[in-house]
């Protein structure tokens, strides 16, 4: 049945594609169309969309491309699919932070870049859909009261500091320093929370980390992990921080304190609870921990435990790769200073084991944001150019390949940070570049030439 209705000004959720023999094409859905409402509820986001759906009987309000508004009813299994995908999650300006961090990586960058590096997301759906993290600051009655009837677990928040002064101090904002009721809101509402604790040497380490995670522990298990991070400096800080960056010697306090505080844990939660990451063992030099270390890898997203992944992957493919190649291959792999002794480890067995296979590490400094940014993620296509062109002799044979990771570039648009391009690389190196995926598969399929099965 159609209809035509008087509609609010708002943004909807726009409709990109509509699965084959699904219910949504059997109605007459199509890309383009926008679904406002179901069973008479505004669809502000997916996350309305996948509650009103959840039904038995639907009626649906669908704005066509053409401006008419047609009304659906749908009858279908509670748990089956209409078969929709939307443009975006969230239509609309999602919400941003509203925070003054002294250690806001955002703000440390330099003019110029594409706009979505300047984004402050700060939005409590985006932690339910993707865990980004969030600070709480921004929520209203609203939010709040949202988050609890729809029960939107587990949120991934940033918490920093369980002390209200500092907390306050380090994230500019005084409404930052009500953390700890805000947490045990949201844990009497039955929410899990995944913390984390961006460490700033002289501010919030030694025992400003150590009264944090004990306090976090109170709140157990609706505060299910914390992740321990290094915090990020680039060359462009516009102010003087009050804290300096991740060392050595502060690397390696940090991975003790909270190994302590783990013993103790484990013992009274029956967790280890809170988790350094992976940066802490690299920068400290310590072996990366076992796979038992990071139990059910609650914080693989921020960086907690991939490491340990890509070894464990890494050899248990190694002895399924071939023996010998059947022409010789020279790879040079590129990658950032933090890894480079990860990755000259693999690099060796790869050579030790395949006969005519020649792989060699190129850790590249990152001149664009300055050498404390060590990570392979935040590498730029000029920095590439710069590092390929200077060692291109000593390094790369004719008909030999660059293998770079996917991480290095924006997901879907194949763009480095600094807006260059895997072929701009390419056009002014003259070398090939092969993307190959961020894990041990993928570093092995690129290396060979060929897939490694199981």
């Amino acid at each position: 049945m159609k209809a035509v209705n008087c509609l609010p000004e708002m943004n909807f959720m726009t409709i990109s594609d509509i699965e084959h023999d699904s219910i949504a094409e059997e109605v007459g859905l199509e890309p383009g169309d926008e679904l406002v409402r179901i069973n008479n509820e505004m669809v502000r986001d997916v996350i309305d969309y996948y509650n009103l759906s959840a039904s038995e009987t639907l009626e649906l309000e669908v704005r066509k491309a053409d401006g008419e508004t047609w009304m659906i009813s749908i009858e279908k299994d509670v748990d089956e699919h209409l078969g929709i995908r939307f443009i975006t999650d969230i239509p609309g300006k999602i919400r941003q932070c509203s925070n003054k961090c002294i250690f806001c990586f955002v703000d440390q960058q330099p003019r110029g870049l594409r706009k979505s590096l300047y984004i402050k997301d700060d939005d409590f759906r985006h932690s339910f859909l993707h865990g980004n993290y969030i600070s709480l600051t921004n929520l209203d009655s609203a939010d709040w009261e949202r988050i609890m009837e729809m029960h939107l677990s587990p949120l991934y928040i940033s918490i920093h500091t369980t002390n209200p002064r500092l907390r306050s101090k380090m994230m500019g904002n005084p409404d930052a320093s009500g953390i700890i009721p805000q947490l045990q809101k949201l844990a009497e509402a039955g929410i899990r929370i995944h913390g984390q604790v961006v460490v700033c040497p002289g501010i919030n380490d030694g025992d400003q980390l150590e009264r944090t995670l004990n306090d976090l522990a109170l709140l157990w298990p609706s505060v299910s992990s914390v992740a321990v991070v290094p915090v990020g400096i680039t060359k462009f800080q516009r102010f003087r921080l009050p804290f300096f960056p991740v060392d050595h010697g502060s690397a390696k306090d940090t991975i003790d304190l909270v190994s302590e505080l783990q013993r103790g844990f484990k013992l009274t939660l029956g967790t280890s609870f809170a988790f350094p990451a992976d940066e802490f063992f690299l920068k400290a030099g310590r072996e990366i921990p076992s796979m038992e270390y990071y139990e059910d890898f609650p914080q693989i997203e921020n960086g907690v435990g991939l490491i340990r992944i890509l070894l464990d992957e890494f050899n248990g493919l190694l002895p399924k790769t071939p023996r010998s190649l059947p022409e010789e291959r020279h790879i040079l792999l590129v990658t950032g200073t933090a890894m480079g002794p990860i990755m000259n480890r693999l690099s060796g067995q790869l050579n030790r084991r395949v006969e005519g296979l020649r792989v060699e590490v190129l850790p590249v400094v990152n001149s664009f944001f300055g050498e404390t940014v060590d990570v392979t993620g935040l590498l730029t296509g000029g920095d590439i150019i710069d590092a390929l062109l200077k060692h291109r002799d000593g390094y790369l044979r004719p008909g030999g390949k660059v293998v770079i990771s996917r991480i290095m570039l924006k997901w879907g648009d194949n763009i480095f940070i600094d807006g260059l391009k895997p072929q701009d690389v390419e056009k002014r190196t003259g070398m090939e570049l092969t993307i190959v995926d961020d894990n041990a598969r993928g570093l092995l399929t690129g290396v060979l030439g060929q897939e490694v099965r199981n």
